[in-house]
Order: structure tokens, then sequence, then C-alpha cells
């Protein structure tokens, strides 16, 4: 029999319990949203699966395995059912350099973590617009199509301003390693979200322009595109776009959290190690509620505001905080 390598089998096995973790979450979450916009409302949500509609997942789950999977005569068939897989892969590649908290010994809590971290995650979110842009071609549908391109132009446009306001938290930290970057802010119990609370804002608006969050839900507006990018699609290929579109809340939440939160760092922290992951959890779940709360609150901006918010406000702020950082640091002053 081939030996398997004892990292290699430690790599799968933490991969495996992460995903089975991240996708249950994805479950969880959007049932905590439709609770919460329920009650913002002044509704009372789903009630009827299970107490409290706990199992509403599961029924959602098995409503969509049991509907008909439905391909556009027209379509590009193989990129078609592809699209939706693409979405999801993108959107999980980001947690194997995540750390979730720290073991006893310092270890970061993490499948890898390469001292290239924050590259690896711009360059993993980068390519997840292809999944949406795929989806949307593959269709052969005009409506499909212009909510495709509008995902493109606009997750391109809001990366720019995402990208300047992450790298002052590079240069404070000295490293662009996310444990390190993590480390930095617990050597002083000063989380960059307070000397750096511009990038801090910018960077929670791009991230809800980054998932086509409302108010920046322009590829899915259904009020114009009926439903946009997935219109043709059905079944779980459907339901798979869902997840991806939570998974990578989650996923930006998480990266907020280290890069201006201070990831796992906490009271308690230094007696008590394993604190670390529930801190981290924590400040995720109230990044998670915010981007419920904006949802709720908001109304959906018209597409060239939109993309003028973008370029002619994030982007300008972001470069100039970038100067200024750039001359504090480069004069001498805070760093790590």
């Amino acid at each position: 029999m081939t030996h398997v390598p004892e990292w290699l089998l430690t790599v799968v096995i933490k991969s495996a319990v992460l995903i089975f973790i991240v996708v249950t979450a994805f479950a969880y979450l959007m049932l905590a949203e439709r609770k919460m916009l329920g009650w913002f409302q002044m509704r009372v949500g789903p009630t009827w699966c299970g107490p409290w509609g706990l199992l509403q997942p599961a029924a959602d789950a098995v409503k969509l395995v049991l509907k008909e999977d439905l391909t556009p005569a027209d379509a590009d068939r193989f990129l078609y059912k592809v699209a939706p897989a693409l979405a999801v892969l993108t959107a999980l590649l980001a947690y194997a350099v995540i750390p979730f908290g720290f073991y006893p010994d310092g270890h970061p809590i993490a499948i890898a973590s390469p001292n290239v971290g924050i590259l690896f995650l711009l360059a993993a979110g980068s390519i997840g617009v292809y999944g949406i842009a795929l989806g949307g071609w593959s269709s052969q549908s005009k409506w499909p199509l212009l909510g495709s391109i509008r995902s493109t132009a606009q997750m391109i446009s809001y990366e720019l301003a995402m990208g300047l306001a992450i790298v002052p938290v590079v240069m404070l930290a000295g490293t662009t390693n996310l444990a390190g970057i993590v480390a930095a802010q617990a050597r002083h119990h000063l989380w960059y979200a307070v000397p750096l609370f511009v990038p801090f804002v910018i960077y929670g608006i791009t991230a809800l322009a980054e998932t086509n969050r409302a108010p920046f839900d322009l590829p899915e507006a259904e009020t114009e595109l009926v439903a946009g990018f997935h219109t043709e699609y059905s079944s779980l290929r459907f339901g798979t776009f869902f997840v991806a579109e939570y998974v990578n809340m989650i996923t930006v939440c998480s990266i907020q959290t280290l890069l201006f939160l201070g990831g796992g760092d906490g009271p308690w922290v230094e007696r008590l190690p394993w604190l670390s992951v529930v801190w981290f959890l924590v400040k995720v779940a109230v990044l998670l509620f915010t981007m419920i709360w904006w949802r709720a609150t908001l109304p959906r901006l018209r597409y060239d505001r939109l993309m003028a918010f973008g370029w002619k406000v994030l982007l300008p702020v972001a470069a100039l905080n970038l100067l200024i950082v750039a001359g504090i640091v480069a004069a001498g002053g805070p760093r790590g």
C-alpha cells in the first residue's frame, strides 16, 4: 500500500472539518438573517420548521434538491454547470490561510500560515468574480449577461479601494502574514480599527460591494434584471450561488476581524489561549450582524451612483489615507 504522508493527511482532515463547519455556518447564517430581517420589519420570520424555525435550512435544502434542474437549450453546458462550483470554490479558498485563534504554544489555528497570507487572500478574492461572470455569460440570456457584467465592473472597481485600505495595515504590522498582523495588534492590545479607522470603514463598505450585498446588490436586482446573473439557474445549482454569497460574507468579515479587530485577541486570552477562538467568532458575528442591518436599513443605489461612489469617493479617500499613513511610518511613527 502507498504510504500517505502524515502532513498531507492532517491537511485533508483539517480541510474537511473546516468545510463542514463553514457550510453549516452558512445554513444558519441564512436562517439568522431571515429571523433578523423579520424582527427589523416587525415580522416573526421562519417559525414553522422545527422549534423556532431551526430546521428551516434543512427544509430549504430538501426543497432545492426536489426541484427540477433545468438547463437552457442555448447555454454553454460545460461552463453553465461549472460556474456555481467555481463560485463556491473561490469562496472557500480563503479559509486555507485564516487563523481562527492560537494554540497554547502560540502557533496559529489554521490550515496554513504563509508569509504572504494577505496576497493569497487578495488573489483568491480576485478570481471570485469568474463564477458569477461565467454563470451569466454561459446562460446565453440578456438578463443574466447584464447581471454578470455589472458584477464584474462592480467587483473590479471596489477591489481597488479594498486593496488600498489593506496596505496601511501591512505598513503598521510590518508583515503580510495574517498571524503576524494579529500578533502585532495583540502586543499592545491596540486594534488597528482605532488608528486606521478610515481604512476600517472603507474595507467594510467595499466588503458589501464585493459580496453583492444591499445596498450594492445591483448584479441581482430583481426589479431590473429579473434576478440577475442566476436567472436561468434552478435546483441545486441555484442554491450553490447562495452558498457562495453567504460563505463570502463570512470570509470578508473574518478578514476584517483579522486586519482591524485583532483577530482572536481579547480579555483573558493570555491565560486561556483557547478563548482566542471564541473572541474571533464573536467579532465575526458582530460584523455579520451589521451587514444584515445595512440590508434591512439602506435602499439599493442606482448603478451609475454605485460606480461613481467607488471611483470618485472611496478610491481617492483610500489613496489619500494611504499617503498619510505612509508618511507617518516613514517619519518613524507607530509600527508593529
